[in-house]
């Protein structure tokens, strides 16, 4: 297995940790009575884990866990992305 592949299967391992963020985050402002739109939450899901941190900050005073493995997962896909085509 070349260093490309492996950092390829990293990227799509952190697209998964993201898109299970997005839908927990969802769900989770749903369970608090925020309005969600599915099908248009390709687009507003930065808008919707912005909502989910400042809501867990009001209720907590910490924000969430998901709004941080939301933001490490897509960062860390980017980076890998990017990391394996300058390898290639």
């Amino acid at each position: 297995m070349s260093a490309v592949e492996i950092l390829f299967g990293l990227g799509l391992g952190c697209v998964v940790v993201f898109t299970v963020a997005s839908i927990l985050i969802v769900a989770a402002l749903d369970r608090r009575g925020v309005k969600t739109n599915f099908l248009l939450i390709r687009f507003l899901i930065p808008k919707y884990a912005h909502q989910y941190k400042t809501i867990t900050k009001q209720e907590t005073g910490k924000t969430g866990t998901l709004f941080y493995w939301w933001v490490l997962s897509i960062n860390l896909a980017l980076v890998t992305f990017i990391v394996a085509l300058i390898v290639r």
